[in-house]
């Protein structure tokens, strides 16, 4: 039982740790944690029915899905090639096309839910003022702790707790604790990004999720 637990402990760690090379080396996923955390907000301001809840948090988890899948197939196809190949090319951005087609189903997704739920946005305007008065704050620290840049350990602590403070206040009067509970889960994915990206060598400049990206640390 003990050596399960610790088999488990171990597999969660590795997957945790290719989540977050994953936000520190791929520009888009630091985008749509961004957009996750904003959708979060959304959805924590309007009371929403159940299956519209689960349609839009499995929108966004399998967004971030498709990303991560998108990064681990770069990576083997840099692993495989270390030389430009039209092959390679053409892999990678049907990829990122995937990755596309998902990400703008799930805008379709979001608008659609909105103009059915159109009454119910009317009548909770005041919430979602109070939700976009919080909201924008903390997708903004999110952006700052996943930003390709290093900043001070007092910094990235100073972004993180504003976050939490956000969502402690948000929380008193949420629509949804899942929607609450999943953009905490996003800053503490950004936070530890940003802890990884403190450690790791500067990149070179002009690099982007196009060109290799370093190798994941021995387990």
């Amino acid at each position: 039982m003990l050596t399960a637990l610790r088999a488990a402990c171990r597999s969660f760690v590795h997957a945790w740790r290719g989540l977050i090379h994953t936000v520190v080396h791929q520009r888009n996923m630091r985008v749509h944690l961004v957009a996750a955390t904003l959708v979060g907000f959304v959805g924590s301001g309007i009371p929403l029915g159940l299956a519209e809840k689960v349609t839009l948090i499995f929108c966004v988890l399998l967004v971030l899905f498709a990303e991560i899948l998108n990064s681990a197939l770069e990576a083997l196809v840099d692993l495989a090639t270390e030389q430009l190949h039209d092959r390679a090319r053409v892999t990678k951005d049907t990829a990122a096309a995937g990755v596309l087609v998902l990400a703008l189903g799930t805008v379709v997704v979001f608008a659609a839910l909105v103009v059915h739920n159109w009454p119910v946005v009317v009548a909770s305007q005041e919430r979602i003022w109070r939700q976009l008065a919080l909201g924008l704050p903390v997708a903004a620290c999110v952006a700052g702790l996943v930003w390709p840049r290093r900043p001070s350990l007092a910094v990235d602590l100073l972004l993180f707790a504003l976050a939490t403070l956000l969502l402690i206040i948000q929380f008193r009067d949420t629509a949804s604790t899942v929607f609450s509970a999943m953009t905490f889960g996003v800053v503490v994915i950004a936070a530890d990004a940003a802890r990884v990206r403190r450690r790791e060598p500067s990149p070179p400049a002009g690099r982007d999720a196009r060109t290799p990206k370093p190798p994941l640390p021995p387990p």
